[in-house]
């Protein structure tokens, strides 16, 4: 296991160096679960059990994360391609490994045992959580139940990763004409490509997105960009959402829950699946006059709108209209125009004065890498350093912006301890126009 503050990560294997690495960390951890579940009950230890599987675990998941992550940020295909399929391999030896029974009856054992008693209190979480999902994961019942309870484990994985890899590859683009545009701002509209017949080209990325359901001020644009949004990969994903969702119920129904939202709700702070229907009911309640009230101003500023520029006016809030209107609120009732306020955040300051914040708060300082191994010239890296002892505890890099294959949400990704990347979907700044950021994007930062 590497120590605080050194980076292992490896950005420039080939799709067989993934191959190969693969197969090496599944039989390197295999031989240590190998190991522990031979253990006869005298012979079990701390040492021998529950630390030689928190140690296996730290170093497996180190590696896992430098191959499955580049599925995700690559821009090379065949690397992404090959990415997946190590995400797959690994997910099905996830689940292999946490239905081993031999290894799941060496840690009720040592549970069991006065041994126990010595364990930090952290040690002792460890295992009882451990020893909890070998339950939930069916291990106290027959053989056969397991079995299939592993079967629908390795499909419901393969199918979430192929759910996310077609969104990360979908590349729809609509076409429009300038008058389609109209609301939108010029420097927007400007930073578009265009076709070779003069048309607009928008993809459905965040970048593009966002701005146009918030400013386009033709009906039949929002609705276009909606739909197609709310519809990216829908041939592909729909049959693997609705047999995810077979997947679930029948998991949970072999493991003696009545739903797949009381197995998870569970280990969650809410425990139960009726906390969450009861919280929600009652908060339902609660907002609805807002809602009412919301909705009556929304419908009177679309009526305005569409007597002002000739649209049907068809006495509804669609989900086209919605981000629209709320936009519309906000410029008029309280004087909030974001066009105005993104000039205050340009991306290099906003990042900037972040990083300021946190340097002051938690004592550390932030230093930017020149010329480091990442995995596109858009990505950069910051060492952390902790002001008082000069101690340098971690690296995190940054991604900020838009390119094809590339994971379409925003999330920070661990990527072994200390060790973080921090992968989003801003507008990306060109030789004469700055990446401006939106208020609420400025708080996803």
């Amino acid at each position: 296991m590497a120590p605080a503050g050194v980076n292992t990560m490896r950005w420039d294997l080939t799709a067989e160096d993934i191959v190969s690495m693969t197969d090496g960390l599944i039989a390197e951890t295999k031989a240590v679960y190998d190991a522990v579940g031979a253990l006869k009950p005298e012979e079990v230890t701390f040492e021998n059990s529950l630390k030689a599987i928190a140690d296996s675990d730290v170093a497996y998941t180190n590696l896992r994360n430098n191959l499955d992550f580049p599925q995700n940020v690559s821009p090379d295909k065949v690397i992404r391609d090959a990415s997946t399929e190590a995400d797959k391999k690994l997910s099905e030896f996830d689940v292999e490994i946490s239905m081993r029974q031999d290894v799941h009856d060496v840690l009720e054992t040592l549970q069991k045992s006065d041994k126990s008693a010595n364990l930090s209190p952290e040690f002792k979480r460890y295992l009882e959580k451990l020893i909890k999902y070998g339950r939930r994961n069916g291990l106290h019942l027959p053989k056969e139940t397991q079995e299939e309870i592993k079967k629908i484990k390795k499909r419901q994985s393969d199918l979430c990763i192929d759910f996310n890899k077609n969104l990360n590859e979908e590349k729809t683009v609509l076409e429009f004409k300038k008058e389609d545009l109209a609301g939108l701002p010029d420097d927007f509209v400007d930073s578009l490509e265009k076709t070779d017949a003069g048309l607009y080209k928008m993809t459905l990325q965040y970048p593009h997105y966002f701005p146009c359901m918030k400013k386009a001020r033709v009906p039949s644009t929002r609705q276009r960009m909606e739909k197609a949004f709310q519809s990216r990969c829908l041939k592909e994903n729909t049959p693997i959402l609705e047999e995810l969702v077979e997947l679930r119920q029948k998991k949970a129904s072999l493991l003696g829950y009545p739903t797949h939202a009381a197995f998870i709700t569970e280990m969650r702070m809410s425990k139960t699946d009726k906390a969450v229907a009861s919280f929600l009911s009652e908060l339902g309640e609660k907002m609805k006059p807002l809602g009412k009230e919301e909705m009556e101003i929304f419908l009177k500023y679309k009526k305005e709108e569409c007597e002002k520029y000739n649209f049907e006016f068809d006495n509804k809030i669609t989900g086209p209209d919605f981000r629209y209107y709320m936009n519309m609120v906000e410029e008029k009732q309280y004087a909030v125009d974001h066009q105005k306020l993104k000039e205050y955040f340009p991306m290099e300051v906003v990042t900037k004065g972040l990083l300021d914040i946190y340097q002051e708060l938690l004592g550390l300082k932030f230093e930017q890498i020149e010329n480091p191994a990442v995995w596109n010239d858009d990505v950069t890296l910051y060492d952390v350093v902790d002001v008082k002892s000069g101690a340098l505890l971690g690296q995190f890099y940054l991604d900020l912006y838009p390119r094809e294959g590339k994971f379409s949400h925003a999330a920070c990704f661990g990527l072994q301890k200390s060790i973080a990347a921090m992968v989003a979907n801003f507008t990306k700044p060109t030789a004469d126009r700055p990446s401006l950021l939106l208020h609420e994007e400025v708080g996803n930062i």
